[in-house]
């Protein structure tokens, strides 16, 4: 494992032409489990569906879960204990029905800065597809929906998303707000 005491710059790479990613800086000692949840806050997902991490031939997710018996406890393992050099990898697939894969790639173990709270973002691209879309296919179809006023299903994808989709907005400071507040309320 790296020294408990490094940050761990990560980055979160989508499987989709143009790629949606997002840069990462986390302790080293953060479980798997808590990965998880900040990589939901960071791609702007709900965490409503199954999950599961991949290094090797080692499956890791929640021992809660229907796939239990094939994969090790992610709380009970470090990121650190996974990716321990530059250029390490690890796969992260999320809602297995829609079939989203992202690379996980260490950049760099780097020294704490003072005053920074962990985990924060500092870069990334791109909105995520919206939650339930249907994998890259149905991103496609919904991308084409949205962007055309005319198409038949525009005004009822529009509704569904909640009345606007800009798929080359992102913000990393509207993320590190919502990884604060997240961890806020973690030690509360």
């Amino acid at each position: 494992m790296a020294n408990p005491n490094c940050i761990l710059r990560l980055k979160v790479t989508r499987e989709i032409a143009p790629p949606i990613w997002r840069r990462l800086e986390i302790p080293s000692d953060f479980t798997l489990a808590r990965l998880h949840r900040v990589l939901q806050v960071a791609m702007g997902w709900t965490d409503s569906h199954l999950h599961q991490f991949l290094a090797g031939e080692d499956r890791y997710g929640p021992l809660d879960s229907e796939m239990q018996e094939n994969q090790r406890d992610e709380g009970a393992t470090s990121v650190g204990d996974v990716l321990r050099s530059s250029g390490d990898r690890l796969g992260y697939k999320y809602d297995f029905g829609d079939g989203w894969e992202h690379e996980i790639v260490l950049e760099g173990i780097l020294i704490p800065d003072t005053g920074v709270s962990y985990p924060i973002c500092v870069g990334g691209e791109r909105a995520c597809p919206p939650e339930d879309c249907g994998g890259i296919p149905g991103y496609s179809d919904f991308l084409q929906a949205v962007r055309d006023p005319s198409h038949p299903e525009h005004a009822e994808l529009i509704e569904w998303v909640g009345g606007t989709f800009d798929p080359e907005s992102f913000s990393v400071e509207g993320v590190n707000r919502l990884l604060r507040s997240r961890s806020r309320k973690a030690r509360a």
